[in-house]
């Protein structure tokens, strides 16, 4: 087995965390809260920023909460079945309890729940703005819906492109953070995760986002290179679990490659026009698509296996048999469903793949 992997100090990240991603106290206590608009998973941000909000995803709010646990437990108390996605219950008691009063969903191209969620906001009081990614990612269709949501938030297509522009330093960041972890391995799989997975909404403040990117990337580049590793991917919407990560590198492994986080990314996107940024987004689109993507990865990326990761009562799930067909390499399939440390039955299973790999 390869030699345990030096972990990055602990204080780093909480460091990095706070830069980029400002306590839920600090974004919502701003002048600015009128401003603020809760997204339920990523959207075309360019809109939002390009009419002078600030995105909020809530997503994040929910997960990043110590509450989290309980933030579950309200939405059930609220009438939100026991066998529906925590995220969703996650999402909706995210948005009460910050006091957002307009969101912004996506009732095609994401979870089958969204659109019963959205009905939840409204009764609630809260304005709900719908957003659809086209099922047969036609261009046309796609143009229509971000000139409909620039026009619901009282901006303009132009001004959006315009955001385009500012927003790709940043993106051109991420997709160098990207590359130091799987090219000479300076960043871990877990800061991977958390700066891509920040980019759906640039913790509101693209600015700050940015200067924390490149000052991140100074100090990872004065780092020495891990011991050798087992390559991993992982696949699948982001962990509701946490500790999975470091679990992993302390066995000897590490994921070079986060699949949807780096879709939230939008890598490459300053090459295309808005349109295109967002039909070459893989997230929404079917399982054929992503395939296509994870395949080019994983060859890439010389990387040894994949973890599939699927939340509990998700319909992604149904897309395990696919995944497992079709990629070349050998995948884990894990699942959870609600906050907290992977448990004992999972590190079992995670420590034998590695060993197998390895």
């Amino acid at each position: 087995m390869p030699e345990k992997i030096r972990h990055f100090n602990p204080d780093g990240i909480e460091s990095m965390l706070t830069a980029i991603s400002p306590p839920e106290h600090q974004l919502l206590g701003r002048s600015n809260r009128d401003r603020l608009i809760g997204i339920t998973t990523t959207v075309p941000s360019e809109c939002i920023f390009a009419a002078g909000l600030v995105p909020v995803d809530l997503n994040n709010i929910f997960i990043t909460s110590p509450d989290a646990k309980e933030m579950i437990i309200r939405a059930e108390n609220a009438g939100f079945p026991k066998n529906t996605c925590c995220w969703i219950k996650g999402i909706w008691s995210a948005a009460k309890q910050a006091g957002i009063s307009r969101v912004i969903g996506v009732v095609q191209g994401d979870c089958s729940n969204t659109r019963a969620l959205m009905e939840m906001f409204s009764y609630g009081g809260v304005e709900c703005i719908p957003f659809s990614f086209p099922y047969g990612r036609e261009r046309e269709l796609m143009e229509v819906e971000l000139k409909l949501l620039c026009k619901r938030l009282g901006t303009s297509i132009e001004a959006a492109r315009d955001w385009q522009n500012r927003l790709a330093p940043a993106r051109r960041l991420l997709r160098e953070i990207d590359l130091r972890t799987f090219r000479n391995s300076a960043v871990t799989g877990i800061e991977n995760h958390l700066w891509q997975v920040c980019s759906s909404d640039f913790a509101g403040d693209p600015e700050t986002y940015e200067s924390a990117a490149r000052a991140f990337l100074d100090a990872v580049s004065k780092r020495e290179a891990p011991p050798p590793f087992v390559r991993l991917a992982y696949i699948g919407v982001p962990p509701i679990c946490s500790g999975l990560y470091d679990f992993l590198e302390e066995h000897g492994a590490r994921i070079i490659f986060n699949e949807m986080q780096r879709q939230f990314a939008m890598p490459g996107a300053e090459e295309r026009t808005l349109v295109e940024q967002y039909l070459d987004y893989t997230y929404p689109y079917d399982i054929f698509l992503r395939l296509e993507d994870i395949r080019r990865e994983i060859k890439s990326r010389d990387i040894a296996g994949v973890i599939h990761y699927t939340q509990s009562f998700c319909y992604h799930q149904i897309e395990d048999c696919i995944v497992r067909d079709e990629l070349p390499v050998p995948v884990l399939t894990l699942d959870a469903d609600r906050p907290g440390a992977i448990d004992g039955a999972t590190k079992t299973r995670l420590e034998a793949f590695v060993e197998m790999l390895a």
